[in-house]
C-alpha cells in the first residue's frame, strides 16, 4: 500500500469514526432526505444525479449520502457510508414515496387523482398558448431586466444559488429568467409554499358551505380533553397551542416526520396542548398535515379526496405541471411536497393578487383572501393564515400588504397587491445570503 495513502487512511478513520458516532441518530433521517428528494427531483423533475448532488443534497451532512437510481423500478436508495440505507419509490400520478426503514420495496395500492387537462386557446397565464408581449409604458425595462440579473449569480460566484425569477404585472409576465440547468419546464419543489395551497383547498370548502373558520371539535382523538375546543382557525393560523419543534438541523418533530413516519398527520393529532389556542402562535409543519388529515375527513371516499385538490384548485387554474405528493397512507403531505413550473406556481400567486378570482370564476371567497393576509397573534405581523405577512414592515423597502408563500432554501411567491405584482423566486438560499428586500426593492423601482 502506498506509504502517503496508508497514513491518510490511518488519520481519516478517527474522524470518519467520530463522524458516524456523532451522527448516527440521524443516519435515518439524512438517508430518508437523500432518498426521497433525488428521487422526487430525478422522476417528477427529470433532473441529473450530478445536478442533484452538487445543488439540493450539497450541504453538511446530507452530502454524504451514496445515491443509487433503478431507472427500471424508478426508486432511489441512499446510505451514509454503508449504514441506514433508505428508499423512495416513485409511482406515476403521485409522486416520490419514502419507504420507512427496512421495509419491503412496494408502495401501498394509493389511488391515482384524476387530472383534468383544460388546453384553453388562450396566452398564459390563463391558457396554453406562450405569454403575450406586455408593453406598459410605466416600467422601465432596462431597470426591471437588471434587477432580475442581480438575483442570479455572475459566473464566477455561486453565492445566491437562485434557479428561476418570474415577474407578474396586470396578469401578464413581464420578465423571466432562469439558471443554466433550469427552463420554463423545469418543476420545481415549494417545500413549505405548498402549506398556502393548502389553505386554498381549505378556503374552497369554505366558499361550498362545507367548513367554517369556528368549527371546533376537528378530531374524534380530541373529544375527550381540551385539544376538542381547537378550532380551525387557530391550526390556520399556527396559533392552536399544540406542542411542536420545527428544527431542521436535529432530530425533532418535524425531521422525525417527513423523513421516518407513514402517517404524517398522526405526529400532530398525538401532540398535547403545550400552551393557550390563539395565543401561542408556533410554526408548525406538522399542524399543516393535520390539515391534510382534516379535508381528508370532509369525503366518503379516498379518491374523492385525491381528485378535490386537483379537480377544484390545481388544474382548474391551470397548474398543470403540479404533483402534491402524499404519505404512506395517502395523505397530501401539504406541509411540504407540491411539484410545479415556476410559471405554474406563478398562477396560485395570481389567484391571491386577484382576490380568488380566476379568468372571471371565482374560485376563493374575497373575504378568504383577505383572512390570509391578516396577522396572527403572536406573529410580530409575519404570519397569516399559511401565508407570510410584511405588515411590520419586515422588509422596509417592500410594500406592507405584500404577503407571501415560503419554502425551505429560498422558495417565494410574493404578491403585492398595491404594485398589482406576483414576483416569483426559486433557489437554494435564503436571507442573509439572498437578500429579499434589495431584491424586491429593484424589481418595485421600475414599476415607478
Amino acid at each position: 500500500m502506498n506509504k502517503k495513502l496508508k497514513y491518510g487512511l490511518l488519520l481519516g478513520f478517527p474522524s470518519l469514526a467520530y463522524f458516524v458516532y456523532r451522527n448516527f441518530p440521524k443516519l435515518n433521517i439524512l438517508t430518508g432526505f437523500a432518498a426521497k428528494n433525488v428521487c422526487s427531483c430525478t422522476f417528477e423533475a427529470g433532473r441529473e444525479l450530478k445536478s442533484i448532488e452538487a445543488g439540493d443534497n450539497n450541504f453538511l451532512p446530507v452530502f454524504y449520502a451514496k445515491n443509487e437510481i433503478n431507472y427500471e423500478a424508478k426508486s432511489v436508495s441512499s446510505t451514509i457510508f454503508g449504514l441506514k440505507k433508505r428508499t423512495s419509490v416513485y409511482k406515476e400520478g403521485i409522486g416520490s414515496i419514502l419507504l420507512p426503514e427496512n421495509t419491503p420495496e412496494a408502495v401501498p395500492k394509493l389511488p391515482v387523482p384524476n387530472r383534468q387537462n383544460f388546453n384553453l386557446d388562450l396566452p398564459y397565464p390563463f391558457g396554453q398558448r406562450q405569454p403575450e408581449n406586455a408593453n406598459f409604458r410605466t416600467i422601465n425595462r432596462e431597470a426591471l431586466k437588471l434587477a432580475v440579473e442581480n438575483a442570479f449569480d455572475a459566473e464566477d460566484s455561486n453565492y445566491q444559488k437562485t434557479r428561476a425569477v418570474l415577474v407578474l404585472h396586470k396578469n401578464k409576465l413581464i420578465e423571466e429568467k432562469y439558471a443554466p440547468e433550469f427552463s420554463s419546464n423545469t418543476k420545481f419543489l415549494g417545500w413549505s409554499m405548498t402549506k398556502s395551497v393548502t389553505s386554498a383547498i381549505l378556503g374552497i370548502l369554505e366558499k361550498k358551505g362545507k367548513i367554517s373558520l369556528s368549527q371546533d371539535h376537528l378530531f374524534k382523538e380530541w373529544e375527550d380533553d381540551e385539544r376538542s375546543k381547537i378550532t380551525l382557525n387557530n391550526l390556520l393560523q399556527m396559533n392552536s397551542g399544540l406542542e411542536w419543534e420545527e428544527d431542521y438541523t436535529k432530530i425533532s418533530d418535524v425531521t422525525k416526520m417527513l423523513f421516518i413516519e407513514g402517517d404524517m398527520p398522526g405526529v400532530q393529532i398525538k401532540k398535547p396542548l403545550k400552551g393557550e389556542p390563539d395565543n401561542s402562535w408556533n410554526y408548525s409543519s406538522g399542524t399543516t398535515n393535520l390539515l391534510s388529515r382534516f379535508i381528508r375527513d370532509q369525503f366518503a371516499t379516498h379518491q374523492e379526496y385525491m381528485d378535490f385538490w386537483y379537480s377544484e384548485l390545481i388544474d382548474k387554474i391551470g397548474m398543470h405541471s403540479m404533483t402534491i405528493e402524499p404519505d404512506l397512507e395517502g395523505n397530501y403531505i401539504g406541509s411540504s411536497y407540491g411539484w410545479a413550473t415556476a410559471r405554474d406556481w406563478a398562477k396560485f400567486g395570481l389567484l391571491y393578487l386577484n382576490k380568488g378570482n380566476w379568468n372571471g370564476e371565482q374560485i376563493l371567497n374575497e373575504s378568504w383572501v383577505d383572512y390570509t393576509a391578516q396577522p396572527t397573534h403572536g406573529s410580530n405581523g409575519e404570519y397569516g393564515a399559511h401565508f407570510w405577512l410584511n405588515a411590520e414592515a419586515l422588509y422596509p423597502d417592500v410594500p406592507k400588504d405584500m404577503f407571501s408563500c415560503n419554502g425551505f432554501q429560498g422558495q417565494y411567491i410574493f404578491i403585492i397587491p398595491s404594485k398589482d405584482l406576483v414576483v416569483v423566486r426559486f433557489g437554494l438560499t435564503e436571507s442573509p445570503d439572498f437578500d429579499i428586500n434589495n431584491f424586491l426593492k429593484e424589481i418595485i423601482d421600475a414599476f415607478k
